[in-house]
């Protein structure tokens, strides 16, 4: 299972229309989406500005994330969208350790 952030804005007509009739969509929609293809939200909340909803979304793998995200933006409520791949810290640690082993090969630019 892997986890993913996932980040979006409602168009001003999805917003008008949560106003007009107020509802939890993280509740709603996406938990139910998610649980439909193998995976289940952790974490989610409403934010005012740039983004107005974040989630953090566990999937059995990238495929399903991209089918919820796909579904989700299909709708056409959404004005932005953007996931995010998170690692978990075992992971992390493998990516450095990786990156010190291979670090001789590699000379930046200076």
């Amino acid at each position: 299972m892997g986890l993913y952030l996932y980040e979006f804005s409602y168009t001003s007509a999805a917003m008008a229309a949560l106003v007009k009739d107020p509802q939890d969509r993280i509740d709603v929609a996406a938990k139910p989406l998610a649980t439909a293809l193998g995976g289940h939200v952790v974490a989610g909340g409403y934010a005012f500005g740039a983004i107005d909803v974040v989630l953090i979304v566990e999937m059995p793998d990238d495929v399903s994330m991209a089918a919820f995200v796909t579904l989700v933006s299909a709708g056409g409520s959404l004005s932005h969208g953007k996931t995010t791949k998170l690692m978990d810290g075992a992971s992390w640690v493998s990516a450095l350790t990786k990156a010190q082993h291979a670090s001789p090969s590699y000379t930046p630019a200076r």
